[in-house]
C-alpha cells in the first residue's frame, strides 16, 4: 500500500480502503489471499487501530473482503471485478462527464472527442 496522506482532506479510514482496494485491483492481494491484520495496519500507519478496522469495514460492506472468525480477513472471490466495476463508475462520473463538459464547452464533435481518446490510447500504448 501507498503511504497514507495524514494532513489531507481525505479521510484516513478511505485512504486505507482504497490502498487494499489498489492491492487487490493490481494482484498483490489475490482473491483468496490474507489482508495484514488490523494490528499491522495501525502499526505501519501508525494509526488508531479502529480507523484501519473501519477502512476494511467498508471493503466487508462492498462484499470485497470477509472475516474468518479467528483467523483473519480475506479477499472475496469475485473481488478484483467487483473493485473494477466500482472504480469504472467513479471513473466515468469524476473524469469522463468532466471532460465531455469541457469538450462541449470548446465545441468539440463527439466523434472529435472518441478521435483525441482513440489518438491518446494509440500514444500510450506504442510508448
Amino acid at each position: 500500500m501507498q503511504k497514507l496522506d495524514l494532513s489531507g482532506e481525505k479521510p484516513i479510514f478511505l485512504q486505507i480502503a482504497e490502498g487494499l482496494e489498489d492491492a487487490v485491483l493490481s494482484g498483490a492481494l489475490p482473491e483468496g489471499g490474507q489482508l495484514p491484520s488490523i494490528t499491522e495496519l495501525s502499526v505501519q500507519y501508525t494509526i488508531n487501530p479502529a480507523t484501519a478496522l473501519k477502512g476494511i469495514n467498508l471493503l466487508v460492506d462492498q462484499g470485497a473482503v470477509y472475516k474468518k472468525r479467528g483467523v483473519g480477513m480475506f479477499v472475496a472471490e469475485g473481488a478484483r471485478a467487483l473493485l473494477q466495476k466500482k472504480r469504472q463508475g467513479e471513473f466515468s462520473s469524476r473524469f469522463v462527464a468532466a471532460m465531455v463538459a469541457e469538450a462541449q464547452r470548446l465545441g468539440v464533435a463527439r466523434q472529435e472527442l472518441l478521435d483525441m481518446v482513440a489518438l491518446e490510447f494509440d500514444r500510450i500504448e506504442k510508448g
